[in-house]
């Protein structure tokens, strides 16, 4: 919807500028107008004439817009599909595409033809004729309506391109954020098993036999195994009830879980602030064991250190036996970038009664990316032939999650520097015009001794009315805009304006 705004507003811009050039036509054509209406033309078929002429302008925009939107749309889309995520959108022409555009052609020619139209034809044949040519306009009235759009289209431009700046500044911020682990070097391995139709026991066995495999592979700093990859979208939330026994009052309080293998925060990079990892002795039949991060131990501990104590969680009507919190770990983002701090609870992949039929295994390694994904495949051969192996760089699965983020930042930056050079087009045309029409005026005031320097301060004062009553539009629209915008953006709040 902010995206369609924008190129609505750009729209605008466009049409306000060409009636502007349509109105110094439709000046320099009174006498036209005039003569012909005095051999006996209505003053509604000049209209319909005039509009004819509109038209035919918007009809040749139309049809070359339609063409190189046709090719755009396909770059646009491909820009929104990711590799976990592909996007597919039909693309054909029919008579919905057609209306539209066809819809579109024709409102900006009725609301912005229509007035030069009706200025054209607004004449005395009589008085026209008279004139010999020279137009009834000459004087600085007929500028008010043109010197209004100019003004419309600084102020719209102004805030499309703080609307730009807002939005790159936005994605400046995200690229900025501390997500808390490693996003550099990692390789995302997910080696699905489903086939093999393997038991609970035989699934935990089988990924524990994959991963030790892929911990063997040179160059391989260290691997672990995570039921949901952070950043992906992907996650569960849970009730989490204190202590060994009892229940809360009123609805539990929840955090998002991840089962993890030993090695995961070490893999990732993410401090271990207080207590140990996972091991080789956290196995199913012994003490339930989670790690939890900071935002747990603020929530759930009052911000004391969390080691040693229990819990039990709610899942679907069922409570769990209590589990003994054995590491406190940093801070990380769980589901995207923006997000706030929030608790996570990280449980012993080993002890899951249930586990996935797949392995995500993700990987630190300097290796050559040819060699290591060859070496992950050839692993997963020795463990058995023919397993489904996908890959994904967890940089590129971030910078995914930013796909909104920089999208906005590019084409609200292309459609701002183009509302900027329209109305510096619109400005100067007007600026142009008016300098035309009163050229016996500056001649006349050259002749009584203003030199040059006089002639262009009276011009630049002119341009610079505009300018100023534009901006101070602008900025205000910018201002409205922006806390309007607020919640699409990060690192920024309203009153920083």
């Amino acid at each position: 919807m902010v995206l369609l705004a924008l190129a609505g507003l750009v729209l605008l811009i466009a049409s306000a500028n060409l009636a502007n050039l349509m109105l110094a036509r439709a000046s320099a054509r009174e006498k036209e107008m005039g003569m012909r209406m005095a051999v006996g033309a209505s003053r509604g078929r000049l209209i319909r004439q005039l509009l004819a002429e509109s038209f035919l302008l918007a009809g040749i925009g139309a049809g070359l817009g339609g063409l190189l939107a046709r090719s755009l749309s396909q770059i646009l889309v491909a820009s929104l599909s990711t590799q976990n995520d592909p996007l597919f959108v039909d693309l054909g022409t029919d008579w919905r595409v057609l209306g539209f555009t066809a819809t579109l052609a024709g409102l900006p020619c009725i609301l912005f033809g229509l007035a030069p139209a009706w200025r054209a034809t607004s004449v005395t044949p009589g008085v026209v004729l008279k004139e010999s040519g020279r137009g009834t306009t000459g004087g600085r009235s007929g500028f008010g309506f043109r010197r209004i759009l100019v003004v419309s289209q600084i102020a719209l431009s102004l805030m499309l391109l703080v609307g730009a700046l807002l939005f790159a500044r936005s994605l400046n911020n995200l690229a900025m954020v501390d997500a808390g682990f490693r996003q550099d070097g990692i390789l995302v391995t997910d080696i699905d098993f489903s086939a093999l139709g393997l038991s609970n026991e035989r699934r935990l066995a089988f990924s524990s036999e994959l991963l030790s495999r892929v911990r063997a592979i040179p160059g391989v700093d260290s691997a672990a195994i995570a039921e949901i990859v952070p950043m992906t979208g992907n996650g569960e939330n849970h009730d989490v009830l204190m202590g060994t026994s009892g229940a809360p009052k009123g609805e539990a309080p929840v955090a998002s879980f991840n089962r993890v293998s030993p090695g995961f925060f070490q893999t990732l990079q993410t401090a271990m602030l207080a207590g140990r990892d996972f091991d080789e002795h956290d196995l199913k039949g012994s003490p339930n064991v989670a790690i939890v991060n900071e935002g747990f131990a603020r929530k759930f501990a009052n911000g004391r250190n969390p080691v040693g104590m229990t819990f039990r969680i709610g899942r679907l009507r069922t409570i769990t036996p209590p589990y003994e919190i054995i590491g406190l770990a940093k801070n990380s983002k769980y589901f995207a970038l923006r997000e706030a701090p929030q608790p996570i609870v990280y449980t012993s992949q080993a002890q899951y009664d249930h586990p996935d039929s797949d392995a995500q295994i993700l990987i630190r390694s300097n290796a050559p990316p040819a060699n290591l994904l060859s070496g992950v495949k050839s692993a997963a051969n020795q463990a058995h032939p023919g397993l489904d192996v996908t890959f994904s760089p967890f940089h590129k699965m971030v910078q995914d999650g930013l796909l909104r983020d920089r999208l906005m930042a590019a084409l609200s930056g292309f459609f701002g520097v183009l509302a900027v050079v329209l109305a510096a087009i619109g400005l100067y045309g007007v600026i142009s015009y008016m300098v035309e029409q009163r050229r016996n005026e500056i001649g006349i005031r050259m002749a009584l001794s203003a030199g040059q320097k006089k002639i262009i301060h009276l011009v630049l004062r002119e341009t610079g009315i505009l300018l100023l009553i534009g901006l101070t539009a602008g900025a205000v629209l910018a201002l409205a805009t922006a806390r309007t915008a607020a919640s699409m953006l990060f690192g920024w709040k309203p009153q920083m304006c």
